[in-house]
């Protein structure tokens, strides 16, 4: 067996890749061993004597089967847990959520002609005091002041 090490360190350099992922032909070994020359090994490369190793990847596969699984609510256990509920779905996110909600469903009913501008402005300051819970709620409070 001849030593081809200085082979393998110059085709490492012309494929641009580390040494231990050069694989040289085992049945080409004599004429890998008189190439000596980048040339000559650019020659050995072409001709599929000398090759470079895929490098491996991790697999995304079990990290996608886990998220689809999560999607649903699976795997969201209180053993799974790092944060706090705060530091999962923070106050203010929630807060931002409802209010944005709440506005938007507002303009809208001052555009359609629902709702009249001094309605619109008190129930504006009651949402923003935190007084409705939720967009349901809102309604249902902005009906009974409609049946009043």
């Amino acid at each position: 067996m001849t030593n081809l090490t200085n082979q393998k360190k110059l085709a490492a350099k012309v494929l641009g890749c580390g040494v231990h992922k050069v694989w040289l032909d085992p049945e080409a070994s004599a004429e890998i061993a008189v190439a000596i020359t980048r040339e000559d090994i650019r020659g050995l490369i072409a001709g599929g004597s000398i090759k470079a190793e895929l490098v491996k990847g991790v697999s995304r596969g079990r990290a996608r089967e886990r998220d689809a699984k999560r999607k649903y609510g699976h795997r969201k256990g209180h053993g799974s847990r790092k944060g706090r509920k705060g530091a999962r779905n923070p106050r203010k996110e929630q807060w931002m959520k409802k209010i944005r909600a709440l506005r938007r469903r507002l303009k809208e009913l001052r555009a359609d002609g629902t709702l009249d501008k001094s309605t619109y402005c008190k129930v504006y300051r009651k949402a923003k005091g935190g007084e409705y819970r939720n967009l349901a709620h809102m309604e249902a409070h902005l009906n009974i002041k409609k049946t009043e």
